[in-house]
């Protein structure tokens, strides 16, 4: 099959603020110019570099897969970054956390999102801060937004499970990465949240997922979704 992929030909910054808003003129296979409006945090230098990187990351596995790899392309992005663990290859820019106790309850939060004007159910989840490790980042979140902490009795990078790899959150609007840690968790003390953060915070047992998923009626973030469809439909509880 022959492939012919969109180039990027020149990004525009159109406003500025905790996102900023882009337009991506790229060059179709048919030689016509098409332009995208994307947003990210990420200031005009740093969102040309990430875009670029990921383009040539992605010409890169996808011939890799085209001619037959049998690793979907990972030992190509292997030789062009020097890593074999796809969670250690970028730092995502946040991370989402399955916060789960000793008694197999999961740690949910119920916060009012603003741009939906309503209360949402959704997992605890930030943005990693520059030099964080996972762990770290982890644990700070739970502490801000929960009041709870990776267990004590284990060493910290033994308390997380993250996914092999980031994923994204929104890859028709953003270029923003997020990883999934899954963490052993206890509680701590009183959450420590900032003004205009309203956020509740609540236990779910895992045997009683199923029941929450047919009788919840407030918005589900699609990765809570997803984890919560998946201990539904385990039966090791």
């Amino acid at each position: 099959m022959q492939r012919e992929t969109p180039q990027l030909k020149n990004i525009e910054q159109v406003s500025e603020g905790w996102v900023n808003k882009y337009v991506l003129t790229y060059v179709l296979p048919d030689g016509t110019d098409y332009q995208y409006e994307a947003v990210s945090r990420k200031g005009l230098d740093a969102y040309r570099a990430e875009l670029e990187r990921l383009g040539k990351r992605s010409d890169a596995a996808i011939a890799a897969v085209d001619a037959g790899a049998e690793d979907f392309g990972a030992s190509v992005l292997e030789e062009a970054e020097g890593v074999t663990n796809l969670a250690e290859k970028r730092v995502a820019d946040a991370v989402s956390i399955v916060p789960v106790t000793r008694r197999n309850e999961l740690v949910l939060i119920r916060e009012f999102r603003y741009p939906l004007n309503s209360w949402v159910i959704g997992l605890p989840a930030g943005l990693v801060e520059p030099g964080e490790s996972y762990a770290d980042a982890v644990d700070r979140e739970l502490r801000e937004e929960t009041g709870y902490r990776l267990r004590s009795d284990i060493p910290k990078p033994a308390a997380i499970d993250p996914l092999p790899q980031s994923g994204r959150s929104s890859t028709g609007m953003s270029d923003e990465s997020v990883l999934t840690v899954f963490a052993q968790v206890e509680k701590d003390e009183e959450q420590h949240t900032e003004r205009g953060e309203l956020i509740e915070v609540f236990t779910l047992h895992l045997r009683d997922v199923q029941r929450f998923l047919k009788q919840n009626q407030l918005p589900l973030g699609t990765r809570l979704q997803l984890v919560l469809e998946m201990f539904a439909r385990s039966t090791d509880f």
